[in-house]
């Protein structure tokens, strides 16, 4: 009992009814989050040697924190579905137990794209990546701004439903078009923010894109602009994106090496390398 004589469960109803429905919204980014930088930090320990965690492993098989957060995204997943929407308390619950399957998942995310072992390799950063743009795009909807929406046209939601259609299959579009040119964190945003899906879309596309490789292959004048813009925006914003992805995540393995593909081998004096992830 509370000391205005309500359960827990009474609370988080009155909590939930109070927040407009994004209570258990919140409480799933919230243990995105929270697991997330938990993971990071006993994983950075295991790989420093220090404290008493280790790799988790059965039968001789490695077994990654992916794993379990599979089986509780799955879980939180069909909870919530199966919840009736007067129970808040389940729906709460079931959002936490979603979020922290959903931290595991997304912390090896990197690992599942390449399906091999790069969690402290250059290429594990993308799993960095996925978590900065989930947080952003939730943090987005929790801020009231929803995807595909029109919030930023003004009058043009009152103007007809016409209107209101072309607008959100132009913000898919102008998404759908960054995407394709190699830039993913405006391609998301605009899905939020329309303005910045339109510029994105409209400025070149970053080489190595599809859509550099597809429209630019007999255009070098092209090709030659698109590789001068996207080395001056590297050299100007690099250095701060892998200053954050280090701070956060740990700084990647700056070499690999054959006996890096074993993952339960010792590495000297008890560091590990890039191909020991943990659980």
């Amino acid at each position: 009992m509370t000391e205005h004589g309500l359960t827990a469960a009474e609370a988080v109803r009155v909590l939930a009814a109070s927040s407009n429905g994004r209570l258990p919204l919140t409480i799933a980014l919230l243990a995105f989050v929270v697991v997330f930088l938990v993971t990071r930090l006993i994983t950075r320990m295991i790989r420093a040697g220090r404290g008493p965690f280790r790799n988790v492993s059965s039968g001789g098989l490695h077994i990654h924190h992916v794993v379990p957060g599979v089986i509780l995204t799955v879980a939180g997943g069909f909870w919530a579905v199966g919840v009736s929407g007067g129970d808040s308390l389940s729906r709460c619950l079931a959002a936490g137990v979603f979020g922290t399957g959903a931290g595991l998942v997304l912390d090896e995310f990197a690992l599942i794209l390449h399906l091999q072992d790069v969690y402290w390799s250059k290429e594990g950063r993308a799993s960095i990546e996925a978590i900065t743009l989930t947080v952003a795009a939730v943090g987005a909807v929790l801020l009231g701004i929803a995807p595909l929406g029109i919030d930023s046209f003004g009058d043009l939601a009152t103007t007809g439903r016409g209107w209101w259609i072309t607008a959100i299959v132009a913000d898919a579009l102008c998404a759908a078009v960054a995407f394709a040119k190699g830039k993913l964190r405006l391609g998301v945003l605009g899905l939020f923010v329309p303005v910045v899906g339109a510029a994105a879309a409209i400025r070149l596309a970053r080489p190595g894109s599809p859509w550099y490789r597809r429209f630019y292959r007999d255009r070098p004048a092209k090709r030659a602009r698109a590789e001068r813009q996207t080395a001056r925006h590297d050299a100007r914003w690099e250095r701060l994106r892998t200053w954050f992805q280090d701070t956060v995540a740990g700084a990647p393995t700056t070499t690999r090496t054959p006996d890096d593909a074993d993952e339960h081998r010792p590495p000297p004096g008890g560091d590990r390398g890039p191909g020991d992830s943990d659980s």
